[in-house]
C-alpha cells in the first residue's frame, strides 16, 4: 500500500523541535552522608554537594590551612542547620553544632600557631612568642632549670634561668654585669661564686670583671651541661633564631615594670615565670582555667605550699594576677591580668 504524504507544514508555523536530553542532577555526599536527589531548596542540595567536594580536596592538601578549615565548617553547620530545619532530623542540627564546633577549634588552633589568642570581648592578644611551638620550648627550659641548678634557693635559680637562656643551644654565650645587676639578687657576686665552684659555670676572669663588664665588652660564659656532646646535640634542639626570642621572652617577664617597681623578690619573679607558662588561652590558670596545682608551683618557686599565698598577694598588687584563690584540693585558681596576656604560652 503506497505511503501517504506528510501533509504541509503551513507557513508561519515552526517546526516542533525535538525533546531536550534531560539534564542529569550531579550526586553528593558529605559527613558520610548521601545528599538526597530530591532535596529542596536546589541552592541547599548544590552548597552540600560542593561542600563535599571541598572537605575531601582539603584532605589531599600537603598542608594543612586551618583558616580555610574554619571556613569550611562554618559553611557546613550553616548548610547542615538549614537542612535539619527542612527535614525535621535532630541528628543533623547535631551535626550543625558538631561543625560549629570544629570551626572554632580550628580557629583558635591557626590564633595559637600565629601567637594570636581570644582575649574577651572579641580582642585578640598578640603574644610575644608566637606559636605552640616556641610556647613549648619555654616549658623546656624552666623544667631544665627546676632539675638542673646546682645550687639552692629562689635567687640562685632565677640566675640559672638567665644564665642558661643565653647558653642554652651551644653551652657558651655572652653576659654582662647589668644582665646580673638587673635581678633581685641579695649578694650577686657570692651566688656567682657559688655556681662556678660547683662547676656549673664558667667564665674568664673574676666575678667583680664579669659584673663590671659592658656592652661592648661582654663576658663569655661556659656552662658545660649544655655543650653537644659528640653523639648529638644538647638538651635544647630549637634554632639559632629562637634562642634570643625565648631569652627576650623571660627578661620581658623578670623584669616586668610593675614587678621591680614593687621591688618583688626572685621568688615572685619565678611565680610570675611559671604562670606564664600555664595558662589557657584566655590567660586563665591551668589549661583549661581549672587552676594549677600548688605544691609543685611552690616548689618551683623555692617555698613551703604555705608560703605560695604571699606570693601570690604581691602578684596580685603588681597587677599580674586577678581572681586569685587557693582551692581545698590543693589548686590555685585566677587569671592573669590584661596587660601581661602578651607574655603568657597557653597551654595547648
Amino acid at each position: 500500500m503506497p505511503r501517504r504524504p506528510r501533509p504541509p507544514v503551513p507557513e508561519g508555523v515552526p517546526a516542533a523541535r525535538p525533546p531536550r536530553p534531560r539534564r542529569k542532577r550531579r550526586s553528593g555526599k558529605i559527613a558520610q552522608r548521601i545528599v538526597p536527589f530530591d532535596l529542596h531548596p536546589v541552592a541547599l542540595r548544590e552548597e552540600l554537594i560542593e561542600l563535599g567536594d571541598l572537605f575531601r580536596a582539603y584532605q589531599q592538601r600537603p598542608e594543612p590551612d586551618l583558616v580555610e578549615l574554619s571556613e569550611l565548617h562554618s559553611r557546613k553547620a550553616k548548610a547542615f542547620r538549614t537542612w535539619a530545619e527542612v527535614t525535621g532530623e535532630t541528628e543533623l542540627r547535631l551535626e550543625a553544632e558538631r561543625a560549629e564546633q570544629a570551626a572554632a577549634a580550628a580557629l583558635l588552633q591557626h590564633q595559637q600557631r600565629t601567637g594570636q589568642s581570644p582575649a574577651g570581648d572579641g580582642q585578640v592578644t598578640s603574644r610575644l612568642l608566637p606559636g605552640l611551638t616556641q610556647w613549648d620550648h619555654a616549658r623546656a627550659i624552666l623544667a631544665h632549670v627546676a632539675e638542673h641548678t646546682p645550687v639552692p634557693g629562689a635567687e640562685a635559680r632565677l640566675l640559672a634561668v638567665l644564665l642558661t637562656l643565653r647558653s642554652a643551644l651551644t653551652g657558651t654565650g655572652n653576659l654582662v654585669g647589668q644582665d646580673v645587676r638587673g635581678l633581685p639578687l641579695t649578694d650577686p657576686e657570692e651566688l656567682i661564686g657559688r655556681l662556678v665552684e660547683s662547676g656549673w659555670l664558667s667564665f674568664p676572669g673574676t666575678v667583680e670583671e664579669l659584673l663590671a663588664s659592658r656592652p661592648e665588652s661582654p663576658t663569655p660564659i661556659t656552662i658545660p651541661s649544655l655543650m653537644p656532646g659528640e653523639d648529638g646535640p644538647g638538651p635544647f634542639v630549637f634554632g639559632r633564631k629562637t634562642r634570643p626570642k625565648l631569652s627576650g621572652w623571660a627578661q620581658r617577664v623578670v623584669g616586668d615594670k610593675k614587678l621591680r617597681k614593687k621591688k618583688t623578690g626572685a621568688d615572685v619573679r619565678l611565680l610570675a615565670l611559671a604562670l606564664a607558662v600555664r595558662t589557657s588561652a584566655d590567660g586563665r590558670l591551668g589549661a583549661d582555667g581549672e587552676g594549677v596545682e600548688v605544691e609543685p608551683l611552690a616548689a618551683w618557686c623555692c617555698v613551703e605550699p604555705e608560703g605560695l599565698e604571699a606570693l601570690v598577694e604581691q602578684l596580685t598588687v603588681a597587677d599580674w594576677l586577678t581572681d586569685a584563690e587557693f582551692t581545698a584540693d590543693g589548686l590555685l585558681r585566677g587569671r592573669l591580668t590584661e596587660r601581661v596576656l602578651p607574655v603568657s604560652c597557653p597551654l595547648a
